[in-house]
């Protein structure tokens, strides 16, 4: 069945087309000629066109069935070469030949309507795996890749677009994960693997500050230097505190007598002689020991100092350092500051030996720093072994980074993983139940062709439609076969002459719309007469009388019925008429239910050569003439000038002129001033000339001013004669 039609530049249709969606079972298209009636007739019988390249048909649940066309065309083509086809229908069947038919054709449309709920079914379950997978490939994308994708974009080369990472992901979920490395391990080494190539780096130098300790744990630091005690002139130095004081003097004596403080001749060989003594070996080997360690550990704090301050220089320049660099400067800023107190302890030693001093120890802080460099060694010593084997830790750390996002998402993973293997297990059994189908309709369908076959015949169907034909009146010609191919036919005369060229135009109608019913209910193909098809029909009834009007409307309620009750193998009519009472005839099946859900009424309207087309829903907007003038008035923005000005004409000529037998005068009269009076006479005047003297409102351009001004004038001729009430209730305006 069609759900919906679109037609778009293509004969009136413009580029911005018309859609006529919602289609029912039976549908009734009312327009008068040259509105496009004729172009939607064409677009079903051959789609495929060139013509039709910007039109499409929408078929229900994509199943595209036969489409069997009434139009001019079909006329053409069935009563312009002599020959009629014959139309084989189930004829010299027997009763149990045509029931079991019937039951194959039940089991056919058991068998399509299930396979079409079961196809749903699939399709709906697919869509919705699809919309989950969607999802999934929308959250992972977000959800990892971007949260990752500045600290491990190398890794994700190869999968940079959504499908594809989506499809790593999973790849790597189902890969047997040890224990994954952490993100900060991770992040780390992705520092020296990605970006370019590393090199291999230089260690830090190890710092020895062993004989440094040592110097600073000397006991003669703590020592208290003093002279020789069993000199006479000791007990007085030492009584005085004068120990460090003399010993300086000392170093001022002279070759003379002479006192270096007083000038005095009192420095006897015997004061000289108690001096030396008191200061004797042992004195001078401590004082000496004190300065030679000094003046070592001051050559030793410089030279540490020169390393330590070169390693923390080269170091903050390097951007690759391993170095804790923030703490190595650290401890040197506070080793630095021991080494000077140490300094002016050493000094003061020196200067007084009989003094007692603790140096401050450095072993801490050298502990420090030797761990600090050790550190940055092993982590040198890592960099190094990545270098060395650098495209083997690549794929070992890409690995690595794949096997930490997997494990990282495990849980999300794992619950879409669940639900789409189950949707995938249902598609496959719908898949399976939906070809079991299709292969037993395939199977009936054989069966069904081959009992077609055997017992189909085209002569009931040249009996009907000749049955039909003298049931009418048509008495003077019939269908007989042709003298010259087989199941083929003409007519004939009463006399025996070929009547087609003697046939009038409405006889040819009629006995096309007859042959046209009769192929709907069979084929010309053996096979097929039992296929499914829908029916479009383009006005049938043109070029007859009244009397053969009601017999072909008669005819398309019988097949209506059938549509609606389900009955049969035609499942879908579209009807379209300019006839208002061949509308009103065949819309007519029963008027205790106006409304039927099966049954759709649309209005298709030409207005400035372009086509346009009301939907009406379940309502019939066509009741009878009069009313359809009104419905012209109240849909006049997509109406013509020239469509309003008969309208009103036609409205006002039946309401007033042949009901109420007023004249133009007599509604002019009605009307209190002289401007109003010549406002009303100017619209009779406008109404008849433009439903008289312009046929076609192709070439007529018209003023909207014109048109609203000449409305409100005929609102008020209903106004003043008395009927305003009459005026609201045709406008709706209740």
């Amino acid at each position: 069945m069609i759900e919906s039609i679109t037609l778009k530049n293509v004969a009136t249709y413009d580029n911005e087309g018309v859609a006529i969606t919602g289609l029912k079972k039976i549908n009734f298209i009312y327009g008068v000629n040259g509105s496009g009636k004729t172009t939607i007739t064409k677009l079903v019988d051959k789609p495929a066109e060139s013509l039709f390249d910007d039109c499409d048909l929408l078929w229900q649940n994509g199943l595209v069935i036969n489409a069997l066309v009434y139009n001019k065309d079909f006329r053409e083509r069935n009563f312009g070469k002599g020959n009629i086809v014959g139309v084989f229908t189930l004829g010299q069947a027997s009763k149990e030949q045509i029931e079991a038919i019937n039951q194959m054709q039940i089991a056919l449309a058991e068998l399509k309507d299930k396979g079409i709920k079961k196809k749903v079914a699939l399709d709906t379950l697919i869509a919705t795996k699809e919309e989950l997978e969607n999802e999934f490939r929308e959250s992972v994308w977000i959800d990892i890749y971007k949260k990752y994708e500045t600290d491990f974009k190398e890794a994700f080369v190869g999968f940079m677009k959504k499908e594809t990472f989506k499809s790593k992901i999973l790849t790597e979920f189902q890969t047997k994960i040890t224990k994954p490395k952490s993100y900060d391990e991770l992040k780390e080494k992705a520092k020296t693997i990605f970006g370019e190539a590393p090199t291999a780096m230089n260690f830090i130098t190890g710092i020895d500050f062993k004989r440094l300790i040592e110097i600073e744990n000397d006991k003669i630091w703590g020592k208290k230097i003093l002279g020789k005690a069993d000199v006479e002139i000791s007990r007085l130095i030492q009584k005085l505190n004068l120990n460090d004081w003399v010993l300086e003097g000392k170093s001022y004596l002279q070759e003379d007598e002479t006192c270096p403080f007083c000038q005095q001749l009192t420095i006897s060989k015997d004061f000289k002689k108690q001096l030396d003594n008191y200061f004797d070996e042992t004195f001078t080997i401590d004082t000496t020991l004190v300065k030679k360690l000094a003046a070592e550990y001051n050559l030793i704090v410089q030279n540490l100092l020169n390393v330590l301050q070169q390693i923390e220089s080269t170091e903050k320049n390097y951007l690759e350092t391993k170095l804790n660099v923030e703490k190595f400067t650290a401890y040197l800023k506070t080793l630095t500051s021991q080494f000077i107190s140490n300094k002016e302890f050493l000094g003061n030693k020196i200067k007084e030996p009989s003094r007692s001093f603790e140096l401050i120890s450095s072993n801490e802080q050298a502990d420090n720093i030797k761990k600090i460099i050790e550190s940055s060694n092993v982590a040198i010593n890592i960099h190094n072994s990545i270098v060395s084997n650098y495209a083997k830790e690549r794929e070992d750390l890409i690995k690595s980074i794949w096997n930490y996002l997997a494990e990282e998402n495990r849980a999300g993973i794992e619950l879409y993983r669940r639900k789409i293997n189950g949707m995938e297990r249902g598609i496959g059994a719908l898949q399976k139940q939906y070809q079991s189908l299709i292969e037993s309709h395939l199977d009936i369908d054989k069966k069904l062709k081959d009992a077609n076959r055997n017992v189909t015949s085209v002569q009931p169907s040249v009996d009907e439609i000749n049955r039909i034909l003298k049931s009418y009146g048509f008495f003077n010609f019939e269908i007989v076969p042709s003298k010259i191919a087989i199941n083929q036919y003409q007519i004939q005369r009463q006399d025996g002459s070929i009547a087609e060229s003697t046939l009038s135009e409405g006889e040819i109608t009629f006995i096309t719309f007859l042959y046209f019913l009769q192929l709907a209910k069979g084929s010309t193909n053996q096979e097929s007469i039992t296929e499914e098809r829908i029916l479009v029909v383009d006005d049938p009834i043109s070029s007859l009388d009244s009397n053969v009007l009601f017999v072909v409307s008669s005819l398309l309620k019988e097949i209506i019925k059938s549509i609606k009750k389900n009955e049969g193998n035609i499942k879908q009519m579209i009807l379209l008429t300019h006839n208002v009472y061949f509308h009103k005839e065949v819309s007519f099946v029963d008027g205790r239910t106006p409304e039927n859900g099966d049954t759709a009424y649309w209005i298709l309207r030409r207005n400035n050569n372009v086509s346009a087309i009301q939907s009406f829903g379940m309502r019939n907007p066509i009741h009878n003439s009069y009313e359809l003038l009104w419905q012209e008035l109240k849909n006049k923005d997509n109406s013509s000038g020239i469509t309003i000005q008969n309208t009103m004409r036609r409205i006002i000529e039946n309401y007033f002129k042949i009901l109420g037998k007023f004249g133009d005068d007599d509604l002019i009269k009605k009307f209190d001033n002289q401007q109003d009076r010549e406002i009303c006479r100017s619209l009779l005047s406008w109404i008849n000339d433009g439903s008289h003297s312009v046929p076609d409102d192709l070439f007529i351009e018209h003023q909207n001013m014109t048109v609203d001004k000449y409305f409100e004038v005929f609102k008020k001729i209903f106004t003043q004669m008395g009927h305003p009430e009459h005026y609201k209730m045709m406008m709706g305006e209740f």
